[in-house]
C-alpha cells in the first residue's frame, strides 16, 4: 500500500488501530533513519493488517458500528506509520492522544543540497535557506524559487546545476508518499486470539515488544479496557510518587494469578478474564494502597526512585493479596521491609529477573513465613551483612546510598541547613537532594579529579554525600567542609549524628578527607548493620509522627486543615467569620475523641502559612497566638483553652523567608462543650458540634440526648 494510501485511509476512518497496541516509543533518531532510508529507497519493512467484521475495542475517539461492515486494523508498522503521519501531516494521527507519544518526532529538518536530516538547531539552520522543516515540504510551502534567493541574499552563487539539485531533493522527499510498504494480511475469518497470536509471531524487527507488553496485547483482545485502566492506575500512584510501568503491573497480574514470574503465555488465553479482572478490582481498591501506605510508613519509602529494582515490591504485593481481605501482621510487616532492604541493596533483581520472580513466588504460595525463605534465599547467594569496604569508591547509584537514606529517615534526620525531616518534604524547594559534604570545586584543587580516577572516584563517593533540601543545597554552595559541618552542630546540635556524620572535627579539615571517609564508612557499616538486624526483633521503637508525615496522611476523624484564621482569600479581606469555622472545628474535636487542628493548610495539603493573618493583625506570631489564644478563652472558658488545648507553630520555610502554620492539639473533653453563636438573623443560639468523618457536624435536637448518654455517662 502507498504512503499516500495508507495516510489517506487514517483521516477517513478507514484504518485504525486496535486499542492493545502500546504507545508511541519510537525516538527522534529512529524517525530520522526512516526518513533517509525512504529517501534513498532503501527497504523499510512491512506492515501487518486485518481486516475484520468483529474488531477489539479500538484506539481513538472513533466506536465500531456494525453497519460499517469489515474494517481494516494495523497491527504491525504502526510505530513507523505514526512516524510518517506526524512528519508530513504535522500532527497526531487520530487514534493517538497526547499522552500516548512517548517522544514527538515532529520537527524533522532537511539540507535540500545534501539531504542531511537533523532536527532544529539555531547554530545550523538559523538564516540557512537550505534548512526546511520537511513537513512545510509535504504542504507545498518550499519553492526552489525561494531557497536560491534566499541563497543569493546571502551573497552564495547558485548555478543551475545547484539549482536543479536541490529540486531534485524536494521532489525525493515529496516522492516518499508514493513508497510502497509490502502489507501482510491476516485472513478475516481470524479471531482476535488467533489475530494477536500472528502480531505476536511477526513482532521481530522495530522497537521489539516485551514479553509483558505482549501478554498485555493478549490481555486486552478479551479485556478491551484493560490498558487504558491500568495506566489510569500508575497515573495516580505517581502523583504520589510511586513511579511504575505497564510491564510492573503485568508482572503483578502474572504473579497473582498464577504465582509465576516468567511464563507471561499464560495471561494469553481468554480462560483468565474473569480471573485477571477479578484480580485487578482487588488490587486497584485495596492491595496496592496499602502495600504502598505500608511502605511509606513502615520502610520509609517515599518515592520509588529510592528503589534498586521496583520488581521486589512484586512479591510483597501477590503475598498481600493473597491475604484476601485481611492484612498482615506486625511481625509479618517487618519481615517483608527486612526483606525488601536486604532484596535492594544485594541486587536480587538486576539480573535473571523471570527466574528469580519464579522462585519467589513460589515461596510466597506454599511457605509458612516465605519472607524468612526469601532473606535465606539473599543470604545463600551473598552475605547480608554490610562491610565499610562496600563503600569505597561507589556514587549515589550504588544501592547503599538509598540504605543509607532509609536509614537517616528511620531516625528522623533533618537537613542540615532548615531543620526539616527528610520524609514527605513538600512545595518545590523542599524536594530532597545530596550533596557533597566536602565541597567538589575544593577537592578538585586539592588533586581529587579526573586525571586520577581513583581520587576522583572518592570524591565522588556515596559517604561524602548529606542528604538536603533543595533550597538548603542552593545556599550551601562551597563552604568549606569545615565551616559547613561547625555551624550545623552549633544551630542542631543531633543533626550530624542523625546522617551519620562523624563528630570528631579534626576530620572535616579537607587535609583529612580520606580519614574522614573510612571513618564514615565504618559508621554507615555499623549502624545499618544494627538498623536491619533490629527490625525482626520484638523491641518495639515508638517514633512520633513528624508534622511532614502528618499532613501527607490528609484530614481525618482526628485531623483538619484550615487555610486560615480570619483572613478570606476569595473576598481579599479579613472575614472573622472563618473564626467561627476555627471554634466550631475545636469544640467539635472535644465533644468527640480529640484530635488535631492545623491552621495554614489547604484542603488539598498545600502549605499556605499564616503571612496573610499576620498582616491582617499588623503582627507576627507573637500577635497571631495572643489573638487565637484571646478567641479560644472567649469562645470558652480560660480553663478549658489552658488545660485542654496545646498550640504550637512550625516552620517549614528558612530564617529568611518563614513560612509557618499553626497547631491546636485538642484532648477528648471529659464534659460537653456547647457554643453560642449568631444565627443569619443575629439572634444567639446554643449549638453542638462533633466530628464526623472528615468534617465537624451540629448535632440536632433529636440526636442529642443519646449523644451525650453515649459518650459522657457511659
Amino acid at each position: 500500500m502507498k504512503i499516500r494510501d495508507i495516510l489517506e485511509k487514517i483521516d477517513e476512518n478507514q484504518l485504525f488501530v486496535p486499542a492493545f497496541q502500546r504507545e508511541y516509543v519510537w525516538k527522534r533518531e529512529d524517525a530520522k533513519q526512516l526518513v533517509d532510508s525512504l529517501v534513498k529507497e532503501y527497504p523499510t519493512g512491512t506492515m501487518l493488517t486485518w481486516e475484520t467484521s468483529s474488531p477489539p475495542e479500538l484506539k481513538g475517539h472513533h466506536k465500531y458500528h456494525e453497519s460499517q461492515g469489515a474494517v481494516k486494523l494495523l497491527l504491525d508498522g504502526q510505530q513507523r506509520v505514526t512516524t510518517l503521519y506526524m512528519l508530513i501531516r504535522g500532527t497526531l494521527p487520530p487514534y493517538y492522544k497526547e499522552s500516548e507519544i512517548m517522544n514527538d518526532t515532529r520537527g524533522l529538518y532537511m539540507n535540500l543540497e545534501s539531504q542531511e536530516l537533523s532536527y532544529y538547531t539555531k547554530t545550523k539552520m538559523e538564516n540557512n535557506p537550505l534548512w526546511q522543516n520537511i513537513t512545510d515540504v509535504f504542504d507545498r510551502k518550499v519553492r526552489v524559487r525561494d531557497i536560491t534567493r534566499g541563497l543569493e541574499a546571502r551573497d552564495e552563487e547558485v548555478s543551475r546545476e545547484r539549482e536543479d539539485l536541490i529540486d531534485d531533493n524536494i521532489r525525493a522527499l515529496e516522492n516518499i508518499l508514493d513508497r510502497q510498504f509490502p502489507e501482510q494480511t491476516i485472513p478475516i475469518k481470524a479471531s482476535v486470539r488467533e489475530a494477536i497470536d500472528i502480531f505476536y509471531k511477526v513482532n521481530d524487527g522495530g522497537v521489539a515488544l516485551t514479553e509483558a507488553e505482549l501478554a498485555l496485547a493478549q490481555i486486552s483482545g478479551y479485556w478491551p479496557e484493560a490498558r487504558d485502566t491500568i495506566k489510569a492506575r500508575l497515573s495516580s500512584l505517581a502523583e504520589g510518587g510511586f513511579v511504575l510501568k505497564l510491564d510492573f503491573m503485568v508482572y503483578v497480574l502474572l504473579g497473582c494469578v498464577h504465582y509465576n514470574g516468567s511464563e507471561m503465555k499464560k495471561l494469553h488465553g481468554p480462560e483468565n478474564k474473569e480471573a485477571i479482572r477479578e484480580t485487578w478490582e482487588r488490587l486497584d481498591s485495596d492491595v496496592l494502597d496499602y502495600v504502598f501506605n505500608m511502605l511509606r510508613s513502615q520502610a520509609y519509602l517515599d518515592h520509588t526512585s529510592e528503589l534498586s529494582s521496583v520488581y521486589a515490591l512484586i512479591p510483597i504485593i501477590v503475598y498481600c493479596f493473597q491475604k484476601k481481605g485481611g492484612h498482615p501482621s506486625d511481625q509479618e510487616i517487618r519481615k517483608m521491609v527486612k526483606w525488601l532492604y536486604y532484596s535492594q541493596i544485594r541486587r536480587r533483581y538486576v539480573s535473571q529477573l523471570p527466574q528469580k520472580l519464579d522462585r519467589d513466588l513460589r515461596r510466597v504460595k506454599e511457605s509458612e513465613s516465605p519472607f524468612d525463605e526469601l532473606l535465606q534465599a539473599i543470604a545463600d547467594e551473598t552475605p547480608l551483612e554490610v562491610r565499610p569496604l562496600e563503600f569505597e569508591g561507589h556514587g549515589i547509584s550504588h544501592p547503599l546510598f538509598n540504605m543509607m537514606r532509609f536509614l537517616h529517615k528511620s531516625r528522623g534526620a533533618v537537613c542540615f541547613t532548615t531543620g526539616v525531616t527528610l520524609r514527605q518534604n513538600m512545595g518545590a524547594k523542599y524536594q530532597l537532594e545530596n550533596d557533597h559534604i566536602f565541597p567538589y570545586s575544593r577537592l578538585k584543587k586539592a588533586g581529587f579529579d579526573q586525571k586520577n580516577r581513583i581520587k576522583y572516584a572518592l570524591a565522588q563517593e556515596l559517604t561524602n554525600r548529606a542528604i538536603l533540601t533543595q533550597v538548603a543545597n542552593r545556599k550551601k554552595s562551597a563552604t568549606s567542609a569545615e565551616d559547613y559541618l561547625t555551624d550545623v552542630s552549633t544551630r542542631f546540635p543531633q543533626a550530624l549524628g542523625l546522617q551519620s556524620i562523624p563528630k570528631d572535627a579534626e576530620l572535616w579539615k579537607l587535609e583529612n578527607y580520606e580519614d574522614f571517609l573510612r571513618k564514615r564508612r565504618q559508621m554507615l557499616a555499623d549502624e545499618i548493620n544494627q538498623f536491619l538486624e533490629s527490625i525482626t526483633q520484638n523491641s518495639e521503637v515508638i517514633v512520633p509522627m513528624s508534622i511532614e508525615a502528618l499532613i501527607a496522611s490528609g484530614e481525618s476523624a482526628e485531623l483538619e486543615f484550615k487555610s486560615s484564621l480570619r483572613w478570606d482569600p476569595r473576598l481579599g479581606t479579613v472575614n472573622k467569620k472563618l473564626q467561627d469555622v476555627i471554634i466550631k472545628t475545636v469544640a467539635a474535636f472535644s465533644n468527640a475523641e480529640g484530635g488535631t487542628l492545623l491552621i495554614g493548610v489547604e484542603d488539598d495539603q498545600t502549605i499556605l502559612g499564616l503571612e496573610r493573618d499576620y498582616s491582617s493583625l499588623k503582627g507576627d506570631r507573637d500577635e497571631f497566638e495572643l489573638h487565637l489564644r484571646n478567641l479560644l478563652n472567649k469562645s470558652f472558658n480560660k480553663a478549658f483553652a489552658t488545660s485542654r488545648l496545646d498550640i504550637g507553630f512550625h516552620n517549614f520555610g528558612s530564617e529568611e523567608d518563614p513560612l509557618e502554620i499553626c497547631r491546636i492539639d485538642i484532648k477528648e473533653g471529659t464534659v460537653p462543650v456547647f457554643l453560642t453563636l449568631k444565627d443569619k438573623n443575629g439572634q444567639p443560639s446554643e449549638k453542638f458540634y462533633v466530628r464526623s468523618g472528615n468534617s465537624s457536624q451540629e448535632l440536632s435536637m433529636s440526636e442529642l440526648g443519646d449523644y451525650l448518654r453515649d459518650r459522657f455517662e457511659s
